[in-house]
């Protein structure tokens, strides 16, 4: 077995502090700054440590975070929005990525390169047609249509995720199943969704972000003050005649980072016990 030297072990291990550094400095610098009663406007200097401990930011972020919506109902709009997305991209894309992984049809191929091309599409693109179908439907400024065009933001990309999961399912699981009296649609929701289960919470997961990280094509939808996102407040503080107080832009983006934190422990236990308990490896 081959033994590191120890100055390799020392290089590696600074190359690491290093990085930790770059990494970490920029995430305490808003930590601090959200707790620095001492910033009234912009930050002129880097601490490691508030100068004036205080909590009115998070105090005035919380009743008041953008115009008059409070902090709560802002987060309401995200996870509508967001949560609604991924609900709907994991929903409608979970039966086409099944047929393109299991069976053979006319238009397979085809079909197949027009989600990698709408996959790699950027969003600004599909910014004009689903402006003007939005708009003839009634629902351009609602969450509604917003958590619509979201929805077709992170479709495709579902849609060949999940059509990896079911592939690597072995399909003699099924037809098992079949010869036991399973039906195509018992077959799929209690043997092979459960096996794919692990890829396709990643997938609900990226389409959650992409609902509720955006925020530059949602300002051309939502044009009242009580449907605007978390990222549309975010923005709304850079955008704006400056940012008056740092320490709210703070606050803000440390409360926005919660949830997702949150639903990124959750999915680290839930892949666990799916990989553990529910994982099939292939021949």
């Amino acid at each position: 077995m081959h033994k590191t030297k120890p100055w390799q072990q020392i290089t590696a291990q600074a190359t690491l502090v290093v990085v930790s550094v770059f990494v970490l400095l920029p995430v305490w610098g808003v930590v601090y700054l959200a707790f620095d009663g001492s910033v009234k406007g912009w930050p002129i200097a880097f601490r490691l440590w508030p100068e004036q401990f205080s909590l009115a930011a998070f105090q005035h972020v919380w009743t008041k975070a953008y115009q008059a919506m409070p902090f709560l109902g802002l987060l309401r709009n995200s996870l509508l929005v967001a949560g609604g997305a991924a609900l709907c991209s994991i929903g409608f894309g979970a039966s086409m990525a099944y047929a393109f992984a299991r069976y053979r049809f006319p238009g397979r191929t085809a079909g197949l390169f027009s989600l990698l091309v709408g996959a790699m599409l950027p969003p600004v693109a599909l910014m004009t047609p689903l402006f003007i179908l939005l708009s003839g439907l009634g629902i351009r400024p609602t969450l509604l249509g917003l958590m619509i065009v979201y929805t077709s933001f992170s479709l495709p990309f579902c849609i060949w995720n999940m059509r990896s999961a079911f592939q690597a399912v072995p399909k003699e699981l099924e037809e098992s199943a079949f010869l036991d009296g399973a039906t195509s649609l018992v077959s799929f929701w209690r043997i092979t969704l459960p096996l794919a289960l692990p890829s396709i919470s990643v997938a609900a997961v990226i389409a959650f972000l992409i609902g509720y990280s955006e925020f530059a094509i949602g300002w051309l939808f939502i044009d009242k003050g009580d449907r605007v996102t978390l990222a549309m407040a975010i923005s709304a503080f850079v955008r704006g005649a400056g940012v008056l107080s740092w320490s709210n832009l703070a606050v803000l983006a440390i409360l926005m980072s919660v949830p997702v934190v949150v639903l990124f422990i959750f999915l680290q236990r839930y892949l666990l016990r799916g990989l553990l308990f529910g994982s099939v490896e292939g021949n």
